[in-house]
């Protein structure tokens, strides 16, 4: 897997939206119509997502606590107390499925809940992906890329910057080794820790 975005926390999204804008980032919200994110794509290697709160609604977190699926609401919780600034990852394959994947997590021994996603973005593309949430919520969850490739081609923002240079991830260290099985991107770096840096590359 690579390294597909970094989650960054905003207490006001449009705000936030105006305030990377002025930054010179070109900004796009996620969705046509009742955006719950807005996205900053690079051409190449991860972008970044940004939410004011997990994406779900009561209704979903009821039904998720009643099937007992207990630790996606502590994931989305943790989601909605983060501090401002970039506080996770996800990672994501060119595959259809999960099956490496799954493998890897049963080897250490971690349970895991899939799904399916979709929205229809400001231009009218109608994007469907695949999402695997880990049971723990230390370990970032996955997805599998778009069936229609949003990124711009051949962009630079206007502020200069072409792509994400480098994330050190900060996480516990027993869970170094499964990281390092399933991610085998060079622009991630794993340390000891709690907390993300972003390099960019102009």
């Amino acid at each position: 897997m690579k390294l597909s975005h970094l989650l960054y926390k905003v207490d006001n999204l449009n705000d936030s939206v105006r305030f990377f804008r002025d930054k010179g980032f070109n900004v796009e919200y996620g969705s046509k119509n009742k955006p719950k994110n807005a996205l900053i794509y690079f051409s190449k290697g991860p972008y970044i997502e940004l939410i004011q709160n997990a994406p779900i609604s009561l209704f979903v977190r009821f039904i998720l606590k009643i099937i007992g699926k207990g630790f996606l609401l502590d994931r989305f919780n943790s989601w909605d107390n983060a501090k401002a600034g970039f506080f996770g990852i996800c990672l994501e394959n060119d595959e259809n499925n999960f099956f490496t994947e799954i493998k890897i997590l049963k080897k250490y021994d971690e349970t895991f809940f899939e799904t399916k996603s979709q929205r229809l973005d400001p231009s009218d593309r109608h994007l469907k992906w695949k999402l695997l949430f880990p049971s723990n919520i230390n370990i970032p969850f996955f997805m599998t890329y778009f069936n229609i490739d949003p990124k711009p081609k051949r962009f630079t923002h206007p502020n200069g910057i072409k792509k994400i240079k480098t994330v050190n991830l900060g996480i516990q260290d027993d869970l170094i080794p499964i990281m390092n099985e399933l991610c085998e991107d060079s622009i991630l770096n794993l340390t000891n820790g709690n907390q993300i840096f972003v390099e960019y590359q102009t």
